[in-house]
């Protein structure tokens, strides 16, 4: 597989939108590049006494529209372009749901698994420290990512309330329910995927009853993606998951369908799904990469970056009518020519997945009135602001003749760069 580096991804895609926008110079400086950037160290007194120093990064894309929005994220190959192409998506993906936050990522180079709790604590406290001064819920407000979780969240969160002498829940997202946590949070992200297609086929005049899916992933996304999907009549077909004992990916088929629930109950809890348990419930057992054969309707990546390139694109099937990107960046830039010749409909990623700091968004705000809603409430929002969000994409795109991903881009980068004049920023 090619190398692709997603800073230069981002800005590839950034760069494209700004020629049909036709952006001046100054515009562009701006946008294709972060505000602000933190590099920094973490020493960590380790449990054996001994000190380790982490290195640490935050990135501010962009705030014109509001506070920075996004996760840390902890992992061993972190790398300072990937948190940049992030915080830029970020600003995107904030503008096109349209909501008033910024785009802003976090991330420290370790592996939480080789790190005990107090050793993660004094970790998630350290990182708080370093960047006091920049964080605050009308600054920059963080929220988990890859490897952290809520109780990482409130450990940052308690810190940085020492620091400041105050309580400011709104600091930070993806709390506990019940610490400042927002109710339907965990499947906002999902949902959010499922309330985007939704709305596509029905512009395609499609019953979702009468289409299949296959999925890449099985974490928390694709679970109650697939479990809404399938709640509307939809059928999965195959879902392709990793295995943790043999390390490597297998793919799970049933040509009648899947049922979701039993597959969840075969899932460990390391995320990845039990052979034994799925070939029980039916499925037969195929290589990893078989989910991008299958002859479904619907192709729904929803696990990792750089999936579906110009290489396997050949291995997807002529029934494939719709590609709900559910990842962030699952399909690279010289795909996307293939795509629309083919006359696939794509949602582009930063559309499709939104939800999730949609509903990151309703935190915040429920933290800093000090008023909460019950799930009803926040899924109907949810709902609301993704279909709307929608909407204003796919009529773009027909109005103007523009792929999908380009119309999004067009409405998030407009967005932005109006902010940015009305500053007087460019």
């Amino acid at each position: 597989m090619a190398n692709y580096n997603p800073f230069e991804n981002a800005q590839t895609q950034f760069d494209q939108v700004a020629d049909i926008l036709d952006l001046d110079q100054g515009t562009r400086e701006l946008l294709r590049r972060p505000m602000k950037e933190m590099h920094f160290t973490i020493p960590v007194k380790m449990d054996d006494g001994t000190t380790k120093v982490f290195q640490a990064f935050r990135i501010k894309h962009n705030t014109a529209r509001g506070p920075a929005k996004g996760g840390i994220r902890f992992h061993p190959h972190e790398t300072a372009d990937t948190v940049r192409a992030l915080s830029m998506w970020m600003t995107w993906k904030c503008a096109v749901v349209d909501i008033p936050l910024g785009g802003g990522k976090g991330g420290v180079v370790c592996d939480p698994h080789n790190l005990s709790l107090a050793e993660q604590e004094r970790l998630c406290r350290g990182y708080v420290r370093q960047l006091a001064d920049q964080l605050g819920p009308n600054i920059d407000v963080p929220a988990p990512d890859v490897m952290t979780n809520g109780q990482h969240m409130l450990w940052m969160m308690d810190e940085y309330e020492t620091l400041a002498g105050g309580k400011y829940p709104g600091v930070i997202t993806g709390k506990p329910v019940g610490m400042g946590g927002s109710i339907g949070r965990t499947q906002a992200t999902g949902y959010g995927v499922v309330y985007v297609l939704e709305g596509l086929l029905k512009e395609m005049n499609i019953d979702p009853a009468d289409t299949s899916a296959s999925i890449q992933g099985f974490g928390n996304v694709a679970e109650y993606a697939a479990r809404l999907y399938t709640s509307l009549g939809g059928k999965v077909k195959a879902v392709s998951c990793w295995n943790n004992e043999e390390s490597k990916a297998y793919t799970f088929y049933k040509e009648d369908g899947i049922d979701i629930e039993k597959l969840v109950e075969a899932k460990d809890s390391f995320g990845s799904i039990n052979k034994e348990k799925a070939v029980a419930i039916g499925c037969e057992v195929l290589p990893g990469d078989a989910w991008l054969s299958q002859d479904v309707d619907i192709l729904m990546p929803a696990a990792l970056e750089n999936q579906i390139t110009p290489a396997v694109f050949p291995q997807i099937s002529k029934q494939v009518k719709i590609l709900c990107e559910a990842a962030n960046g699952p399909t690279t830039p010289d795909c996307d020519k293939l795509i629309q010749e083919r006359g696939i409909v794509l949602i582009p990623d930063f559309l499709s997945n939104a939800g999730g700091v949609t509903c990151s968004y309703f935190e915040q705000v429920q933290c800093n009135m000090n008023y909460f809603w019950g799930e009803e409430e926040v899924n109907e929002k949810l709902k609301y602001i993704m279909t709307k969000a929608f909407k204003s994409v796919y009529d773009l795109a027909q109005e103007k003749d523009l792929y999908m991903r380009d119309a999004a881009y067009v409405i998030a980068i407009n967005r932005v760069v109006n902010a940015v004049k009305l500053r007087g920023w460019t």
